[in-house]
Order: structure tokens, then C-alpha cells, then sequence
């Protein structure tokens, strides 16, 4: 069955490090280019969650967001840095002489400086934090794959109505072909009775080669066989698994040359006015593959 390249998923998860969540969407792309936004402290899990995503996508503009909230139980504690204090006295130091004023850092003017003390937490295990992130990922890309999946079968279905509709205007161009040969046949036998005194000596071989010309000239049973081929090959294609997106993009650029070529050959009002029908609807094809992985 068919995927779209447009879907949603998400899944919260909560543990012993804390509520993890992940939020997975994509759009069209012709190929695979993975944005992935997370907290600093999980980004060791980056390439863990970007390999995991190709194995189940091939194609698409996917957009991955990452939300992490640490239980608030953790162990905190203060980190006191003598260096950086020590640069802060004998900076006041220096400028106590460059410029005669009085020095009056204490201690607890100190300990309010930038980077003096610092809030260190202790982490949470990394296995611990592996195994949270890992359970949200698989259910995030299950709702994700769900959603795609169903978008994929509604976009199945609708490609399946529209090429049905092409094969009912490649019917009715095969019968107007006949039709156009007849009239155009009645046509010249009615113009030669009209000017029997000049056409007197052309005979019906010379009308019937006339004719066979005619219908050489106008004659689209090639483009037809062919077009219906490519209908039946998409309609096999729509079916399998797996990438299918190119193989069906492409499909409707052949369908779009054999009916350009019919048009190129129509000498009939009606013809024309199915063909641009025909076009309309391989267009309308071309745009729904578009959204196919």
C-alpha cells in the first residue's frame, strides 16, 4: 500500500529521568532530509534517533522535536570556582588603583558573580534515559507511519477514480477515430459529386488512397496502446509497498507526452475538447504523486 509523504505523530513518555516527548511530522521532498531539534543534555542520542528514522522512511521534509523535562528530585548541588573568583578580586584589585576608588568586594558580593557557583545536577543515567527515549521514538513513528499510511490509501483511492476517468477519455477517443475517417470520407465523395464534370476520371482507388492518407495522418492507435499501458502500470505500481513515488511520477510524464501527441494529431472539434479533458486529468494524476513516498 502506498505512503504519503505527509504525516503527523507524537508520544509523551514518563520514567525515572523524567517526561520525554516526541513530535514527528513531514511534508513533500524528493529526497530524505531529517531536521531534528532536542535538549543540549540528549543530544549523544542524535544520531541514534536520525539512523531510526531512515530505516522507516525514505523520502520526505521530516521535522523532528524533542521535549525533555528532568524530574525535579534530582541531586543539585553548587560548584564553587576559586579561579574565576580569584580573576574578579584582582580585577577589583587593579581597579581600586587605576582608579583611586575604594575596593569593597566581600564575599558575599563575590559569591553573587557570574560563574563564581555554579547549579550543578547530577544526571540521570544515560541507559535510563536511552531506553525512555527510545520507547517514545518507536511510538511516535508508529502514529506517524498510522497517519501516513492512511493519507496513502486515501490518495490511492482517489488515483484509482482519476485513472479510470483517463481510460473513459481514451474510450471515446478510440471511437472517434472511426468516426472522423467516415465523415471526412463523405466529405470528399460529396465535394468530387459537386465537380463530377472535372473529377470524372478519378476513380475510387483514387479515393480510397486519399482516405487510408487521411487516416494515416490522424491515426493515434500507438498512443492510445501506449497510454493504456502506463494506466495499468500505474494502477499495478499504486498497489505495491515501498518507495513507489518516482516510478509513478515518472509513469505520468509518459502518460502526459502520448496525450500531447494525440492532441498534436486531432483534426476534429470533439477530439480536441476530450484530449484537453484527458490533459486535465493526468495534470491532476501528476499533482497526487507528488505527495507519494
Amino acid at each position: 500500500m502506498a505512503y504519503s509523504m505527509t504525516g503527523f505523530g507524537q508520544c509523551t513518555t514518563e520514567g525515572i529521568p523524567g517526561r520525554l516527548t516526541i513530535e514527528i511530522k513531514s511534508v513533500n521532498q524528493r529526497f530524505l532530509d531529517i531536521s531534528v531539534r532536542m535538549p543540549r543534555e540528549l543530544s549523544f542520542l542524535e544520531m541514534r534517533l536520525r539512523d531510526t528514522i531512515r530505516k522507516r522512511i525514505v523520502r520526505g521534509k521530516v521535522d523532528v522535536f524533542v521535549i525533555f523535562e528532568g524530574n525535579t528530585n534530582e541531586n543539585v548541588s553548587l560548584k564553587y570556582n576559586p579561579n574565576i573568583a580569584q580573576s574578579y578580586l584582582e580585577g577589583a584589585k587593579e581597579m581600586e588603583r587605576s582608579f583611586g576608588i575604594k575596593n569593597d568586594m566581600t564575599a558575599s558580593a563575590l559569591s553573587a558573580l557570574p560563574y563564581v557557583f555554579e547549579k550543578v545536577t547530577e544526571q540521570a543515567d544515560e541507559d535510563e534515559i536511552t531506553k525512555l527515549f527510545d520507547d517514545a521514538l518507536e511510538q511516535a513513528l508508529c502514529s506517524f507511519s498510522n497517519a501516513r499510511k492512511s493519507e496513502g490509501e486515501r490518495l490511492t483511492k482517489d488515483l484509482l477514480q482519476k485513472t479510470d476517468e483517463l481510460l473513459s477519455y481514451v474510450s471515446e477517443i478510440e471511437k472517434r477515430e472511426p468516426e472522423i475517417i467516415a465523415s471526412y470520407k463523405e466529405k470528399i465523395s460529396q465535394k468530387l459529386s459537386e465537380f463530377s464534370d472535372i473529377t470524372e476520371g478519378i476513380d475510387s482507388s483514387r479515393l480510397a488512397l486519399e482516405v487510408t492518407m487521411y487516416a494515416d495522418k490522424i491515426c493515434v492507435d500507438e498512443e492510445i496502446v501506449r497510454l493504456k499501458s502506463h494506466v495499468k502500470e500505474t494502477k499495478a505500481v499504486l498497489q505495491k509497498e515501498g518507495e513507489i513515488g518516482r516510478r509513478l511520477d515518472f509513469l505520468s510524464q509518459e502518460m502526459n507526452r502520448e496525450a500531447n501527441t494525440i492532441l498534436s494529431k486531432s483534426v476534429d472539434v470533439m477530439t480536441d475538447s476530450i484530449g484537453v479533458s484527458m490533459k486535465t486529468v493526468i495534470e491532476k494524476i501528476r499533482e497526487q504523486i507528488q505527495n507519494l513516498e
